[in-house]
């Protein structure tokens, strides 16, 4: 089965918007065996779009349109939808009623042009969006089953997997149960993990499991997808090769599937009815922007402290500002974290300490960081030098600081050499 993925929208089309839409479809797709030949993307103009619609239409055997669902002028999806099938544009009650409702809930007055998303092509089929006012929906135009859905990623993603994923399977004739396996690891780059499950039964050339890969600086996230006749088959396949690889990359891997890293360690907290506390300089809050939102944080995170110097972090913790004249050292990291967890009452102190190299902001630009621990059984300092620029040293020491964390609370070596920093 052929499948094409058409964008649409103006803002798309003009790089204001990052398309990252088509690159969660296409990948979600390509990990369950589903053949992706087509990628278009189309601004927000009738005839284009009827071109686009018309030419999908006679190349591919669904097209999957992301875009033009909302209530505003250019949204015209389902207007060219119905062109293109010849049918007419007709309201659906069963969905205008939704949009009412979504409102309602909370107390507001549904703007009249959201109306529009509820008009459909004669005999289209529904497709549910439980978290937005967009109507998913799908039609018959020319050869092709056309399915759209809304730009709004987690509206989209929602859709994709509950929705769509089920009838183009059954579509493609492809038999049996998925499955996609995620490990999310910080520390090591896609070259060094390949080479870390290289040779791994199940995972060559042909095998049952496929293994990919996806970077997203700091993490990486390597994926274990397979198809099987059944539960049974599947996961005798799957099992072996998860736990070898879980084996493989060790301390490395720092959630799974939908974990997240922040929420590890939040549920490694609470578990041992612990708090934590939090200071840092550089990043611009960014460590504690990571848990304090968390609605499991609240049992949890017991204060956060963000300064622009040394002196100033160790000032908020009742140190001498005359300690921070050695700089980032090791001392002054351990210090902060101790300082922290005695004025905050918290179990645990994260303390995060940087400077970044003067000059123009460049690759070779580094900055040297220092990580202090504390808790009731003692404190730790974690030095690192990252490179890269401001921002990727940045990100890096946000990452650094609560893979440290999520180390110490598991009881892992928290000094265990990354592949993005330099000694």
């Amino acid at each position: 089965m052929i499948i094409e993925i058409l964008c649409t929208g103006d803002e798309i089309l003009t790089g204001k918007t990052i398309n990252t839409n088509f690159g969660h479809i296409s990948a979600r797709l390509t990990e369950l065996g589903l053949s992706v030949r087509w990628g278009t993307t189309v601004g927000d103009d009738r005839e284009t779009l009827m071109e686009a619609f018309r030419l999908a239409a006679s190349r591919a055997d669904a097209v999957i349109v992301n875009g033009g669902l909302g209530p505003t002028v250019d949204d015209l999806s389902q207007e060219i939808a119905a062109k293109a099938a010849g049918v007419e544009l007709v309201m659906s009650e069963e969905w205008l009623a939704r949009i009412e409702s979504f409102y309602a809930r909370r107390n507001r007055i549904m703007p009249p042009n959201n109306k529009k998303q509820a008009l459909l092509p004669a005999g289209a089929e529904l497709i549910d969006n439980p978290i937005g006012t967009a109507c998913g929906f799908a039609a018959t135009i020319g050869k092709a089953r056309f399915f759209f859905t809304p730009g709004v990623p987690r509206e989209m993603r929602r859709m994709l997997d509950e929705q769509l994923i089920p009838r183009l399977l059954a579509m493609s004739g492809l038999k049996g149960v998925t499955r996609l396996k995620r490990f999310h690891s910080f520390g090591i780059g896609e070259s060094r993990a390949d080479e870390m499950l290289a040779g791994i039964p199940g995972l060559e050339d042909g095998g049952s499991v496929k293994l990919g890969f996806q970077s997203h600086y700091p993490q990486l996230e390597t994926k274990l997808a397979i198809r099987a006749d059944d539960e049974a088959a599947l996961a005798r396949l799957l099992d072996p090769v998860e736990a070898e690889v879980r084996r493989r990359l060790g301390n490395f891997v720092i959630a799974e599937d939908d974990q997240r890293l922040e929420g590890v360690i939040i549920d490694r907290l609470a578990a041992g009815g612990h708090t934590l506390a939090i200071a840092e300089m550089v990043t611009g809050g960014g460590v504690a922007a990571r848990i304090a939102p968390q609605l499991a944080a609240r049992a949890v995170f017991r204060r956060g402290i963000v300064g622009r110097d040394v002196a100033q972090v160790m000032s908020s913790v009742g140190l001498d500002t005359g300690l921070a004249a050695a700089g980032i050292t090791e001392d002054a990291a351990v210090a902060v974290a101790q300082g922290l967890r005695q004025v905050s009452g918290a179990s645990h102190a994260l303390a995060v300490l940087m400077e970044l190299d003067e000059g123009e902001d460049r690759l070779e630009l580094g900055g040297n960081i220092c990580i202090g621990l504390a808790d009731p059984n003692g404190a730790l300092a974690r030095p690192a030098r990252m490179l890269g620029g401001r921002e990727w040293v940045r990100i890096g020491a946000i990452e650094l600081a609560l893979d440290a964390l999520r180390r110490r609370l598991l009881g892992l070596q928290v000094d265990e050499r990354i592949d993005f920093e330099r000694r």
